[in-house]
């Protein structure tokens, strides 16, 4: 009898304490929950869900749910390309498709639409090319390709050189701006490595694409690396081989001596010289 007595008091009092431990937590998390809606109230401003990536996401990665999180965010501060529903981000249920990372994006960045592909897309050059616009390669090398120091996503001014006629050679601006999306075959922009590219591959409208052949097929290219934030237009620049070493223009005009014929006659002692027409 005593035993059973002594077991039910044990169990009597692990329960009471059970009961109490869970009373405690539960009691704990209403007051945080009561703190964090004070809080709220306090500041006045409405929160909302937001994505953002778990740990740094690179260029090719398959997104997956272990790759971002959420977070509450000032509703009226959340930018208009970030997600912050599961099935905008991932799909429903029934879709198998995934979505692949464009763009490096740093832990705890929020995740915008502009640096993942949509769902099945591919994360190709072609993901990269807004309306209207065409890819176009351009033949470069350690002199014209800026010593290897070009990445995807930079932004370079071009220049041609060519001959516009016989003996007369000409530098001139021909594009600035334009923006690269692929160096040789790669359109990641991860890497901080210098590589000497052979291709480099731009984003241009279809007229500039034909102005871009027609000068790689007469001429040289040679690339100049723009700021990053250097948004500035390149007033037009053109230096010949005269300007460069401060001659004068070849093809100036020569003044040419004009050719007097005259006969002499003799009037008295004087001998008076008279202008008339040459005959060659």
């Amino acid at each position: 009898m005593r035993i059973v007595f002594a077991l039910v008091l044990i169990f009597g009092v692990a329960l009471a304490g059970g009961a109490v431990y869970f009373a405690s937590q539960q009691f704990n998390a209403n007051e945080s929950r009561i703190a964090e809606l004070s809080r709220k109230v306090a500041n006045n401003v409405e929160l909302a869900d937001v994505y953002i990536a778990a740990t740094e996401l690179k260029y090719g990665q398959i997104l997956t749910k272990d790759n971002v999180k959420t977070i509450e965010w000032p509703a009226n501060s959340i930018p208009e390309t970030a997600f912050t529903n599961a099935e905008d981000l991932f799909g429903d249920d029934s879709e198998t498709d995934s979505r692949i990372v464009i763009r490096v994006v740093d832990e705890g960045e929020i995740l915008l639409s502009t640096k993942v592909t949509n769902l099945g897309e591919d994360a190709g050059v072609a993901s990269r090319l807004s309306k209207g616009m065409r890819a176009f390669t351009l033949r470069v090398d350690v002199a014209s390709g800026v010593s290897g120091f070009l990445r995807p996503g930079d932004k370079v001014d071009i220049y041609w050189t060519g001959e516009v006629s016989r003996g007369n050679k000409v530098t001139k601006l021909i594009m600035d701006g334009i923006s690269l999306i692929a160096i040789d075959q790669s359109s990641g922009s991860s890497s901080s490595e210098a590589t000497v590219a052979k291709t480099v591959t731009v984003a241009v409208s279809p007229k500039i694409v034909a102005s871009l052949a027609q000068a790689q097929s007469t001429g040289k290219l040679l690339l100049s690396l723009r700021g990053v934030n250097d948004d500035t237009t390149s007033e037009a620049i053109e230096v010949t081989q005269n300007d460069l070493l401060g001659r004068k223009d070849a093809e100036e005009e020569v003044k040419v001596v004009e050719k007097i014929c005259t006969i002499k006659t003799r009037k008295g002692a004087d001998v008076i010289e008279v202008p008339i027409p040459c005959s060659n």
